[in-house]
This record gives C-alpha cells, sequence and structure tokens, in this order.
C-alpha cells in the first residue's frame, strides 16, 4: 500500500511485492501436515530459526552423517501450469531421499525451500503438503523450511522448490560401490513409478512444441497425459532399509538426470561392466510414446530416462532368490536385470 506523508509517498514492503501475512497463512496451514512427519529424534518445533535433531548414537558404533542435495528441475513448470501443487513435493523428497540410500544411509530429517513470485498461502501450503507425504514415506522428519517471495526474479504464479535431507549410517556399513562391486555379482532392480524428476526439458519440448499435445489427452492407461507426468518419484527408502537389515549389498544406484549410461558407473569399480537386459524391467507406457513422438534414438532414451530403472541393487549371487523372496514377502517388485562382467566401469545393454 502506498499513503502520503507530507510530500512524499511512503512505501511498505507489500507495495514492493511481498504479502507478509500470507507467509503468516502459510505457517499456520502446513502444520498439520509438518506434525505428521515427526520421529523421536525431533527436539524443535515449527517457527524457530533452526530445525533440531537428535541422533540416537547407541544404534552406531560410529556414526556418518550422509547429505544430498536436490530439485525437481522442470517438472515443476508442468504441476504450476496443471495447477496441481501437493504431489511436487514428493519428487523433492525422493530426489534427495533416493541418492543418500545409496551409501546405505538411513534418512534423519528433511529441509525444503520454496521461492515464488507472489505467495498464496493456500498454493504454497499444498506443496508442503506433498513434501510432508514424501518425509513420511521415507520416514524422514520434515524440521524445517522456507518460502521467500521473490517479485521481479520470478513471474507471478511461478515457483520453485527445492530441499536436503540429511540420514545416517555406520561407517563399517557404509556402501561403496567402487570399491566393492566385482564381477559375478547380480544386478537387481527397483521399478520406477514413471519418468521420476528427470527429463522434462525434453519432455516438454516434445509435447508442447514439436507434437503441440494438450495436458488433458487420454492415454490407453486411463490417465491423461498431464496424470501421467505428474505421477511422483517412488520413495525407496523402505525397501533399502528392509534389505539392508537381512542381506549384504556392494553397491546402490539411483538413476537420475543421465540415465543408465551417466549413472550407473558411478556405482562401478574398475575393470567391470554393467550388463544390463533392457527388457526385463516391465516398461511404462509413456517411455514408448515419447520415443515415438520425438522419434528419439534408444541410445538417447537410455542416456536421458530411467526407462523404468529405479534403482540398481548390486548383490552376491548367492542372495538373489532369498532377495526376492524378502520382497515377494512384503508385496514390493524387484528384478534381476543383469550382471557385473569384466569392462572398464559403463553400462551394456542387451
Amino acid at each position: 500500500m502506498i499513503y502520503k506523508q507530507g510530500e512524499f509517498m511512503a512505501l511498505t514492503y507489500e507495495s514492493a511485492g511481498v504479502n507478509k501475512n500470507e507467509g503468516y497463512n502459510e505457517v499456520n496451514l502446513i502444520k498439520k501436515f509438518i506434525k505428521k512427519t515427526y520421529t523421536d529424534g525431533v527436539l524443535s518445533d515449527l517457527g524457530g530459526f533452526s530445525g533440531l535433531f537428535e541422533l540416537n548414537k547407541d544404534k552406531f558404533e560410529c556414526p556418518v552423517l550422509v547429505s544430498g542435495t536436490d530439485g525437481v528441475g522442470t517438472k515443476v513448470k508442468l504441476a504450476q501450469m496443471l495447477d496441481v501443487h501437493n504431489t511436487i513435493g514428493i519428487d523433492c523428497v525422493a530426489m534427495c531421499v533416493n541418492d543418500i540410500l545409496c551409501q546405505g544411509a538411513k534418512p534423519l530429517f528433511f529441509l525444503d525451500y520454496i521461492a515464488c513470485g507472489k505467495l498464496v498461502s493456500e498454493k504454497m501450503a499444498s506443496i508442503v503438503e506433498g513434501v510432508a507425504e514424501g518425509c513420511v514415506r521415507a520416514g524422514a522428519a520434515l524440521i524445517g523450511g522456507e518460502t521467500a517471495e521473490m517479485p521481479g526474479i520470478y513471474k507471478l504464479n511461478d515457483y520453485d522448490l527445492a530441499g536436503f535431507c540429511v540420514g545416517v549410517v555406520d561407517k563399517k556399513k557404509i556402501i561403496d560401490g567402487k570399491k566393492t562391486v566385482k564381477k559375478g555379482n547380480a544386478i537387481l532392480a527397483l521399478p520406477s513409478s514413471g519418468l521420476h524428476s528427470n527429463g522434462f526439458s525434453l519432455v516438454r519440448k516434445i509435447i508442447f512444441e514439436h507434437k503441440k499435445f494438450s495436458l488433458d489427452m487420454k492415454l490407453d492407461s486411463g490417465k491423461t497425459l498431464g496424470e501421467e507426468l505428474l505421477t511422483p518419484t517412488n520413495i525407496y527408502a523402505k525397501q533399502i532399509g528392509r534389505l539392508l537389515e537381512k542381506f549384504n549389498v556392494n553397491g546402490i544406484c539411483h538413476i537420475t538426470g543421465g540415465g543408465l549410461y551417466e549413472n550407473v558407473p558411478r556405482a562401478l569399480s574398475e575393470n567391470t561392466d554393467a550388463r544390463i537386459y533392457k527388457d526385463a524391467v516391465p516398461k511404462k507406457e509413456i517411455f514408448s510414446l515419447l520415443q515415438e513422438w520425438g522419434g528419439i534414438e534408444t541410445d538417447e532414451m537410455y542416456g536421458t530416462f530411467n526407462m523404468g530403472f529405479g534403482m540398481l541393487i548390486f548383490v552376491e549371487k548367492e542372495d538373489v532368490e532369498g532377495i526376492k523372496k524378502l520382497f515377494e514377502k512384503s508385496g514390493d517388485e524387484i528384478y534381476e536385470v543383469g550382471e557385473v562382467i569384466e569392462g572398464s566401469s559403463k553400462v551394456v545393454l542387451c
């Protein structure tokens, strides 16, 4: 609001585009979501300057903190176009949590950061609702965050979302595939829910520029194109946690941006390759559609998207049947998709 004060026009923060009251409203709206995520280690409450978390050191001989940070890329643009904001936060948590799982860490807590052009409390609360749901799925507490209203940096209805997760692992149980993955190991895969949160710049170019499709278009699955694209990223914390309680794991790989070609070598030791069978995991319809619509070469698909492989796990061959039974008992999907062979730290697709 601008008002006269003598001969001058006195400005307020709101006249510059920042509405503090909407921020206060958001805090009140998100309290119920955040409380659902609290675990035994949480010492702080909403509204402080920082989040406090007590580490139970009795469970570890030598606890090591493991951290990961990420955003959701241009997938956030589709959430804005569809005006659906309560799932993109799940993606943000997933991208961070799944990364720290690769070192064998148990997720402890998460913090988020939302920047927007105009703070609408209901919209921001919807985003945080998704973040909180992701934290519940990961078994992590949401102990803090920030919403920044930044007119002039972001367009009126635009926002971006990022966060980071901290977990813990006993030092002697840290997973480092580069040291322990070896020839003869079996490769297992946890399937993705779809595109997850990678490759969306290419996806948007195909759909909106190349084909000029509507997000309301129906797919054979019965979903609209928009619904399929916004399917949240799987969070694998519970599956990996159960696995590590029962079996030794030599390496874990989260398939994110760069697809199989870029991510798998990060978990391979020297002088080994990962031979992976492309058809070993059931493929989602969206991958074949995007390849057809964009005329994309197969190598480009596997170098951009996860292609149905959400996470790869490298284990001893003799443990495969026991691991399959463990996952069958919990109702989770897992597939044997390949083996480690002699090579030079690359992926061999068959």
